[in-house]
């Protein structure tokens, strides 16, 4: 399956990652994908370990934090259907109502769109929503509705580091959840 990671980029060649098929800097700021921050590494990397035959690509929407704005983050959603994508992972969130139509319009052309519940565009009809539940193990997912999930808010193990120790969020939930829908698919009874 092709997945798009839109974050802070990645890390190329980092381990956890494997090979990209392709990038972009939809900021236009730095003239590359390269993640100076680890967020967008660590996000492909639980994308990649449920799924190591995914085809990554990588489009950085953060630079120099966690902040973007929706006409950037439109950008590269319209790269990522452009590379024929078949799912797009968006670990992130707003709660700006405007810019729900606008996600919906893009939403239309057909990849899979996974996404942070309670924040656009999880909010909007056809994006697999997802909440953390910490009790969860990374290869588990718990649909709550026709299109909700839980799972579990930690990306990959990291040796030696306590599972507390790790990063975790919902950016990581999504993670898990992209990652597993690229490894078994989109389950047809929720």
């Amino acid at each position: 399956m092709k997945v798009a990671i839109l974050d802070s980029g990645v890390h190329p060649g980092h381990p956890h990652v494997g090979p990209v098929a392709a990038g972009f800097d939809a900021t236009g700021t730095s003239g590359d994908w390269v993640d100076r921050t680890g967020h967008g590494t660590a996000v492909a990397g639980a994308i990649r370990s449920h799924a190591p035959a995914a085809e990554l690509f990588v489009v950085k929407i953060f630079s120099g934090g966690l902040r973007t704005n929706i006409d950037i983050v439109l950008r590269g959603i319209e790269w990522a259907i452009g590379q024929q994508v078949e799912l797009i992972n968006l670990s992130l969130g707003t709660k700006n109502p405007e810019h729900g139509p606008r996600f919906a319009e893009w939403l239309k052309q057909g990849p899979i769109w996974v996404s942070a519940a309670g924040h656009y565009p999880g909010l909007v009809e056809g994006v697999v929503s997802v909440s953390a539940d910490a009790e969860l193990e990374r290869d588990q997912w718990v649909w709550t509705s026709e299109r909700e999930v839980k799972a579990s808010p930690y990306p990959r193990e990291i040796p030696g580091v306590p599972r507390e120790r790790n990063l975790s969020g919902v950016s990581f939930a999504v993670a898990n959840v992209s990652g597993l829908i690229a490894a078994r698919g989109l389950p047809q009874q929720r």
